[in-house]
């Protein structure tokens, strides 16, 4: 049968059209599945980011002289310390919550030098400090001196919302606490061997001068030691809380670092929050948690870069330690000086990450 030319366009107008809808076809996937990546990455984008990071101290922690059993003990600690934050974080709980939560886990765990298993002063006695700053209202609450307070960190809450002041100490700071219902425990509540044997240990260096075959090794660990959380929560507030015992063998009524705001502690929306720990006199005159902020605020600094330069600082100086920042968008810092720094984070992806060594 010959096939007439008009028949012949019928059948190639019939194929282009075929050919066309296939394209439509096609290109409509396409534009869906463009369209819910898009969505998905939407989804991803508007999700509420949170972030949590902690410390337990900073010092001469040597790998070699550290048993199996004991870092165990160490890294579960952290663990504990960041599951009580993340979990208030993850609920649309505060930054404010979220800090005083893990280091509250900290002071009740005797491996670190807040609350129960502080060290002790040249008197034989313990002289516990912390603070606490909101990054949204730049209210803050530290208190210092204190020797019968099971968890300061909460006092440093209450005396920045109920005591109309900043930083309250000793006696005056405890009657406040029983007046408010805090618990007060007895001085023997933070005793701990390990402690009091750092404190022997440190008397017999300074009698011995440190020289000969009397020479005692002191490290930092037993020297000193801090604690500390800083937060980022769902509503883009920031918030920074530490607490310590002070440093081993230290004079009646020292003050290190730790509740001085700007010192070892600070918290700004606008830039970030900082919880140093370390050698306390050599990090209130080197300002560093405010440091910190400042190098962002006025001259644009990344946290990462401002932290290390701010800790470079206090090296130069002659202090050892280190600090944990969080910044507006969650990036950290976990800049330290030292062979190790004890410390965790977790953020929105739940994943926890728990560090000693360098």
């Amino acid at each position: 049968m010959k096939i007439t030319w008009p028949f012949r366009y019928l059948v190639a107008v019939a194929l282009l059209a075929a050919t066309a809808a296939d394209l439509a076809l096609s290109q409509e996937s396409s534009v869906n599945d463009a369209a819910a990546r898009g969505a998905d990455e939407m989804i991803q984008t508007n999700q509420k980011k949170f972030e949590l990071v902690i410390h337990g101290g900073a010092g001469t922690i040597e790998r070699g002289k550290m048993s199996a059993e004991r870092e165990q003990e160490y890294r579960a600690a952290l663990q504990r310390a960041l599951i009580a934050g993340y979990e208030i974080l993850k609920r649309g709980g505060s930054s404010l919550d979220a800090s005083e939560a893990a280091v509250r886990v900290l002071e009740d765990d005797p491996h670190f030098n807040a609350g129960k298993g502080a060290v002790f002063t040249n008197a034989g006695t313990n002289e516990l400090d912390a603070a606490i700053m909101d990054g949204k209202t730049l209210r803050a609450g530290a208190v210092a001196s204190l020797k019968h307070i099971k968890n300061p960190i909460n006092l440093a809450r209450l005396v920045m919302e109920k005591s109309g002041h900043v930083m309250m100490d000793g006696e005056g700071a405890e009657a406040f606490a029983a007046a408010n219902g805090v618990e007060l425990v007895d001085q023997k509540y933070f005793y701990t061997e390990e402690r009091w044997q750092a404190l022997q240990k440190m008397k017999e260096a300074e009698k011995s001068g440190g020289v000969g075959g009397k020479k005692f090794i002191v490290t930092d660990q037993d020297r000193h030691g801090t604690v500390g959380a800083v937060a980022l929560d769902k509503n883009g507030n920031l918030a920074a809380a530490t607490s310590t015992g002070g440093t081993t063998n230290k004079k009646v009524g020292r003050v290190g670092d730790s509740p001085i705001i700007g010192g070892g502690t600070y918290a700004n929306n606008a830039t970030c929050a900082v919880s140093a720990t370390g050698d306390g006199e050599y990090f209130i005159r080197s300002v560093v948690a405010h440091d910190v902020s400042a190098l962002m605020e006025y001259r644009g600094m990344k946290v990462q870069e401002a932290a290390q330069m701010v800790l470079d600082k206090v090296a130069k100086l002659g202090g050892t330690g280190g600090l944990i920042a969080i910044d507006h968008d969650g990036n950290i810092a976990l800049p330290f000086n030292t062979s190790g720094m004890y410390r965790g984070h977790v953020g929105v992806d739940g994943e926890f990450v728990v560090e000693i060594y360098r």
